[in-house]
Order: structure tokens, then sequence, then C-alpha cells
């Protein structure tokens, strides 16, 4: 009896306020759709997955069979500098969870080319708006503010909360001092989780 009569003066006020009771309801409809957007809820039952190779090492030529000559045997060339054929994993580390769950490797490779790879290995994690795999010089885990303060590389949006992912390290980037990644929320300026690089 008590609500029905609550609902009907609800009514009446409603009624009798018609473009008030309009303007509330745009007001917390555009409110909830503006904090939609920006803290993407359904994130929360999102995941995705990327399984990524190392990318192939340089296949080796042929050498052709040598030809029989009446000329003298020339001397031997110099010996070339020796280059490694593989990728060489300069550092690793396996991550800790911060703000989100966070497992899995990350592992710091150089490429027979010279250049820098940074690879996550059995990566899992949370979805979430604006993730990004950042090179920091600051020590893994702890409070996570303090990784805008410190020296990053900022390697580009994560591919996926799952799987093994390479993240190619810009050229020219020093990478000496940089000793961890982070899994960092730009957006809401949080880190999902990190990992040393030893």
């Amino acid at each position: 009896m008590f609500t029905a009569w609550r609902m009907n003066r609800l009514r009446q006020v409603i009624r009798a306020h018609r473009i008030l009771a309009l303007a509330v309801t745009v007001l917390v409809l555009s409110v909830g759709i503006a904090g939609a957007a920006l803290f993407q809820p359904w994130r929360i039952f999102t995941s995705s997955s990327v399984y990524e190779a190392l990318p192939a090492t340089p296949g080796s030529a042929s050498i052709p069979a040598p030809v029989s000559t009446s000329l003298p045997t020339p001397l031997p060339a110099p010996a070339a500098p020796v280059t490694p054929v593989t990728p060489v994993i300069l550092s690793s580390g396996t991550f800790e969870s911060q703000e989100h769950v966070t497992t899995g490797t990350a592992r710091l490779v150089q490429l027979p080319d010279g250049s820098y790879l940074l690879r996550l290995e059995d990566l899992a994690s949370s979805d979430g708006p604006d993730v990004k795999v950042w090179l920091s010089s600051l020590e893994a885990g702890g409070d996570w503010f303090k990784y805008r303060s410190g020296r990053y590389v900022d390697l580009g949006a994560v591919k996926a909360t799952h799987g093994n992912h390479n993240y190619p390290v810009p050229a020219g980037t020093d990478i000496a001092g940089l000793t961890s990644v982070v899994l960092w929320c730009d957006r809401f300026s949080v880190a999902f989780g990190s990992a040393p690089l030893t």
C-alpha cells in the first residue's frame, strides 16, 4: 500500500515537472554512455590471443661445388667477422601482477641483423582500454604511479591478452638502463603487470 502510494506520488511529480524530468533523464543517460565509453566495463569479460613465432633466421646460401682449374690455388681470403645467425636473448624476466593478474615471460632479444625485439611469451592478462607495452628504466613491481616519472619506450598497443607476441624496438633506441617491461593502461595511468629484465 505504502509502495503504491509512493509510486503514484512519483508519477504526479513527473507529470507536474515534465521538462525537469526529461532533462534529468537525458543527463543520466549521457553520463551513463560517457562512462561506458571511457571505462569500457565489458572488457572485464573479453580476451584475445595472438601466437607469433620469432622472426625467421636468414637461410644459409648454398655453396657451389669447387671447379677444377689448372690455375694455381689462390691464397685464402681473411676470415670474415662471425655474426650470430640466430636470435640472442639479452635479458628476461617473469611478469608479476599489479592492477590486474598478469603472468608470462618477457625477453629482450637481439636479432641477427642487430635490431632488438621484445618478446612476450605465455602472456596471460586482462583486457582493458588503451593498454600499451613499455620498456622502462624503473624497477618492476611496487607502486605503478612511478612509471611515468622514469624513462620509457612505448612499443605500441598490446596485441592480445594472451599468447606469444613480438614488439620491435625502434631503431636507434638506447636499451642501456631499460630494466623492466610494463603493461601500461595509458587511459587510467595504471600498470596491469610488469617484468624485470635481468
